[in-house]
């Protein structure tokens, strides 16, 4: 007789008993004795199809689909504003206006930051004024920069003739602003102040024009025709002393429709540089030739009134 003793019933060696016999642990029942429906079949119960996901993929959780924007439709094409960038993003879908205009249909304010020049600090030396041109959220909008020759800057000083030109942020010419050699004083009043400005360079425009007075500045904002559309006038005195210089923008009718006023930047700053900070205010819904040319008259008042000749501010009383 052999050890252990042979059963009918007795499982092959080497197998679990509970397997053979059809026990508990048995995954997949097949004999009397084991509820119905208690185990999944092989290979397990199938999953319902509505639960699998979309094409695509599954949403984010605690987002909702939504239908995504397309490059045409009011929103900046692909790449116009990468992230982290600091240049305000391209308007799109806007009504016909002059190339590089389009980001002056939607701001009613542009703050212009003049970059400190160390040559000019220290060795009273004339240098080419730069700008930064913000929208109201600081994100920049153009650059600008004078175009003269150094002869001009350190012999005419402040009533220096120039171009300036302002650029959009892929270095292409929006704005093309330009003034003549011309006195300011109320004592030459034949040859008063005026700057052109064009957009884009070549299409004139707008021109900013002085005009006779004795205590105040007065300004003469024309469109492209001659026509004046807007008048501009400043303070007694144009001395910036801790706080804000404003020059009123009016309409012909006398109604206050913005303003262009030089900042107050900080003692250091205003005591020993020209680099000035502006803000300009217009309506929103202003033509952009004329917001452009409104641009253009702040340029015209920095020169005139804030910017230094040797380190000497030349901003006073009257217009004499």
């Amino acid at each position: 007789m052999s050890y252990p003793p042979s059963s009918p019933s007795a499982p092959p060696p080497g197998i679990n008993p509970a397997i053979f016999s059809g026990g508990e642990t048995a995954p997949y029942p097949s004999g009397p004795g084991y509820p119905p429906g208690a185990y999944p079949p092989p290979g397990g119960y199938p999953q319902p199809m509505e639960t699998y996901p979309p094409a695509g993929g599954y949403p984010q959780p605690g987002i909702p689909m939504t239908h995504q924007p397309q490059p045409g439709a009011g929103y900046p094409p692909p790449g116009a504003m990468q992230p982290g960038s600091d240049w305000m993003p391209i308007p799109t879908g806007v009504p016909v206006c002059p190339r590089g205009l389009e980001y002056l249909t939607m701001i009613d304010q542009l703050l212009v930051h003049q970059k400190v020049e160390l040559l000019e600090a220290f060795l009273s030396f004339e240098t080419k004024n730069k700008y930064t041109i913000k929208n109201s959220l600081g994100q920049k909008i153009y650059t600008a920069k004078e175009d003269t020759d150094c002869c001009t800057r350190n012999c005419c000083g402040n009533s220096r003739p120039f171009d300036i030109k302002i650029k959009d942020n892929a270095g292409m010419e929006i704005i093309h602003l330009s003034r003549d050699l011309r006195c300011s004083s109320c004592c030459f009043p034949c040859c008063l102040q005026r700057l052109e400005v064009f957009a884009p360079p070549g299409q004139f425009i707008g021109a900013v024009v002085q005009e006779w007075s004795i205590l105040t500045p007065q300004f003469r904002v024309e469109n492209e025709r001659g026509e004046a559309v807007f008048k501009i006038e400043g303070p007694c005195c144009t001395f910036s002393i801790c706080g804000d210089v404003d020059f009123q923008v009016l309409s012909t009718n006398g109604i206050e429709v913005g303003k262009i006023s030089k900042q107050w930047s900080g003692l250091l700053r205003e005591a020993f540089t020209d680099a000035d900070h502006f803000g300009i205010t217009f309506p929103i819904d202003l033509d952009v030739k004329m917001k452009a040319t409104l641009l253009g008259a702040l340029f015209l008042i920095d020169y005139m009134f804030f910017e230094k000749e040797g380190n000497k501010e030349s901003d006073g009383p009257g217009m004499l």
